[in-house]
């Protein structure tokens, strides 16, 4: 069994550590949570630290070393259990991921700071005004997978939800005083639908590297021969694959589409270690896209931009008038009140009665009872 105490936190590295720990959650009606990931350093990405922190106590799970973590797929699914994040999409999303866990009843303090029109929404910014407390962000690309992991690292990581169930009553206290308490509650609950998904198949990746569009024929033949190269290579060492090569550089090369090394060297793309150790390999990926043949280019299909629509246009300038000026008296962020997409559809829906808002996607409740009457207003107007 392993469980320490280090600077008011529990660092949980086995399982009967864990199970203990999770066994005494039982009832426990919050648990703030957060993840430490490695995408930044790492080509196989994973969870590789877990903080959870309760209104009296903090843990830090090692799941390297703790094998089963069911106690707390069943915690985060469990309706009697609020659950607090900051920013949580993206923790749902790895959680969902690496461990098929769902979450059911949730606050996410970023959302709720959005819904108040906070200046500042990260979670550095809400503690220092809302408690006084000062993180450190000095661990904030630290390589979580690294181990053993440094006291000053694992009292960061307690740092992100320690406070969190504290800063989770102040902004539910000021939601429910400014009335929007329900506008977080609907937020909230489509954060239950949140799953981890993969975009686009693999092979189209190096198209969509900015700037690859620029490139014409056979270039984008090399560009896709150096990317296969990087994602191999990136694999091998297990190092996250611009730590191999930055996008920007494979962009250059395959537009310079060098044929030795002192044309290599010319691009000032890499640096003299990269040159010496991955030079020829580099040069062997360039060559291969030269040769590749023609009908193995990319064709892109050239689609007619319609004809512009001037009375869509001028709904979508009205739409976006309304919002604003109801944006500025709330007062909240345009984009938070309706975003710019969003419009968009409305412009081309022209509802004729507010109820017809609840056919664009993603329309809120709360969005059609504070907005609504003006929305159907300025698309019923008569441009000249």
């Amino acid at each position: 069994m392993s469980e320490r105490a280090l600077e008011g936190h529990l660092y949980l590295d086995s399982q009967d550590a864990f199970d203990r720990f999770a066994a005494g959650l039982e009832g426990e009606p919050l648990l703030a949570v957060d993840t430490e990931a490695a995408s930044f350093h790492r080509y196989r990405d994973r969870i590789y630290l877990i903080q959870l922190s309760t209104r009296d106590t903090t843990a830090i799970i090692d799941p390297l070393a703790v094998p089963e973590l069911g106690a707390l797929g069943r915690l985060l699914a469990d309706p009697a259990v609020e659950t607090l994040f900051h920013d949580a999409d993206y923790d749902l999303r790895i959680l969902h991921r690496d461990y098929g866990f769902t979450a059911s009843h949730l606050f996410d303090t970023r959302i709720a700071a959005q819904l108040l029109n906070e200046p500042g929404i990260g979670l550095a910014a809400l503690l220092e005004k809302y408690l006084g407390v000062t993180l450190d962000k000095k661990y904030q690309r630290a390589d979580w997978s690294v181990r053993p992991l440094i006291p000053e690292m694992l009292a960061y990581a307690a740092g992100d939800t320690r406070h969190l169930p504290q800063l989770r009553d102040i902004l539910k206290e000021q939601l429910t005083a400014a009335g929007r308490w329900h506008w977080a509650e609907e937020e909230f609950a489509l954060l239950n639908q949140v799953r981890w998904s993969v975009s686009g198949p693999p092979e189209e990746a190096y198209l969509r590297l900015k700037g690859a569009r620029t490139l014409r024929g056979h270039q984008y033949a090399v560009l896709r021969e150096l990317y296969a190269w990087r994602e191999n290579a990136a694999s091998q060492l297990d190092r996250a694959p611009f730590r191999v090569l930055m996008n920007e550089a494979m962009v250059t090369i395959a537009k310079a589409m060098p044929a030795d090394e002192t044309a290599l060297k010319e691009l000032k793309t890499l640096s003299p270690d990269q040159l010496r150790r991955r030079g020829a390999e580099l040069l062997a990926a360039v060559k291969r896209g030269v040769e590749a043949p023609a009908e193995s280019l990319p064709v892109f299909e050239r689609t007619r931009r319609p004809p512009p629509d001037l009375a869509y246009e001028a709904r979508l300038e009205r739409l976006k008038a309304v919002r604003n000026k109801v944006a500025e008296q709330i007062p909240l962020a345009p984009g938070v009140l309706c975003a710019n997409g969003m419009l968009e559809a409305i412009s081309r829906l022209e509802p004729k009665s507010v109820a017809d808002l609840a056919q664009v996607e993603g329309m809120r409740r709360w969005q059609i009872e504070v907005l609504g009457e003006a929305l159907v207003q300025a698309v019923a107007v008569k441009a000249p």
